[in-house]
């Protein structure tokens, strides 16, 4: 007799989201929920709601038990693990994440099954998870933050560097099994911890990144200004092995789903810690896009191209992606501004025109903004201002 299969219910289809509901349907019956409707058809249909080419040719290839709804109540029935995968943006008015997504959907989880196991994988505030298990009087809540990379988020679930459950122990483990079971790496580090302490080890991971980026693109601006070679002296810098020869590519700043909101969530949990290197890395990211657009602006264009706003090849996320803030301030003195985006379907972005036509579009400009490289810009090279000195995201 076949023993049945788990019954895994994951809700919102994002990269976390969507990837987490691909590899769990490997060895699960596992469906996913989401408000949009696209994104459910999409997926219905074997084909990703996100740009993530592994994805997408994992659900092509692979047999998976995978299937897709807009009905959380329906496919909440005879499940035995609910994992939240919905989105938690900064909110600057409270200076803290929107998590009005989480508590909700917990809290219609908590009219169905009122002792679900529910494993949280959105980001969240240090301390949020044991406040809701109190909000809720339901222990069996665990939070597991996500470190994957934007386009290759189904790979890194495979692949994954690190796995972290916080909350009850036995179910922690039983969870982290199941992400192992279905991973391709063998020998994963896996680590139960308190709820609080698995948020904080998210945040801290990324502020570190964070402050990565920042570090590299102030040498860059530094050497840049003395008309020097960065790349010389980031190689030489990196060769020290406590550094790393890795993650030092200069960029117009760091942007995108994580980094600009987990860094603010985590200095705003410093609210009563003296702290002065979570600030300074927050301020040095708006002091790289001020320089990179002063350099723009001191070579007095008639009108700039932005070419590509998303944050990393092979990606189509774009949100608060630092070129955004290098082209609002060259708009704000005057200097006209046309975008290169593909996967903008509009014809104005923050009314600047969007050029569908790629030779259009380097034709039509004097300076091509370019947070990344690309081939499709080698005939225009010495158009092209970019800090891509590597060629890696």
């Amino acid at each position: 007799m076949n023993q049945r299969k788990n019954k895994i219910v994951v809700i919102g289809l994002g990269y976390v989201g969507c990837s987490m509901a691909v590899l769990l349907a490997q060895n699960n019956t596992v469906v996913a929920v989401d408000i949009d409707e696209a994104k459910v058809n999409s997926l219905n249909q074997k084909k990703s709601p996100i740009a993530d080419k592994y994805l997408e040719e994992f659900l092509l290839n692979e047999t998976l038990d995978l299937s897709a709804t807009d009905n959380l109540h329906d496919a909440l029935v005879d499940s035995d693990l609910i994992i939240i995968a919905t989105p938690t943006d900064f909110d600057q008015d409270t200076n803290a994440f929107n998590t009005d997504t989480v508590e909700s959907v917990i809290f219609e989880i908590s009219g169905i099954k009122n002792d679900a196991t529910i494993v949280i994988k959105s980001t969240l505030p240090i301390g949020f998870t044991t406040k809701l298990q109190e909000k809720f009087i339901n222990k069996n809540i665990l939070v597991s933050p996500e470190f994957l990379r934007e386009g290759q988020a189904l790979y890194d679930n495979l692949h994954p560097s690190r796995i972290i459950v916080g909350g009850d122990q036995e179910l922690s483990k039983s969870f982290s099994l199941l992400l192992t079971n279905a991973a391709i790496k063998k020998d994963i580090p896996v680590m139960h911890v308190q709820p609080s302490e698995a948020e904080a080890i998210k945040l801290f991971s990324n502020t570190y990144l964070a402050m990565r980026v920042a570090f590299f693109n102030e040498l860059d601006s530094f050497i840049l200004e003395r008309d020097l070679s960065s790349k010389a002296v980031i190689d030489g810098v990196s060769l020290d092995n406590r550094i790393g020869d890795f993650y030092n590519n200069p960029s117009f700043g760091y942007g995108g789903y994580c980094l600009p909101k987990d860094t603010q969530q985590l200095l705003s949990n410093f609210d009563v810690v003296p702290q002065s290197l979570i600030q300074a890395i927050i301020q040095a990211n708006t002091i790289r896009k001020d320089f990179i657009a002063s350099k723009i602006i001191n070579m007095q264009p008639n009108c700039v191209g932005i070419f590509r706003l998303v944050m990393k090849s092979e990606s189509d996320n774009f949100r608060f992606s630092a070129v955004q803030g290098v082209m609002k301030r060259i708009k704000a003195k005057g200097i006209p501004v046309k975008v290169y985006e593909p996967s903008l379907a509009d014809n104005f972005f923050y009314n600047s025109p969007v050029i569908k036509d790629l030779e259009e579009f380097k034709k039509s400009v004097d300076i091509i903004i370019a947070n990344r490289i690309s081939d499709e810009l080698k005939d225009v090279s010495a158009k092209v201002f970019s800090r891509d000195l590597f060629q890696t995201d």
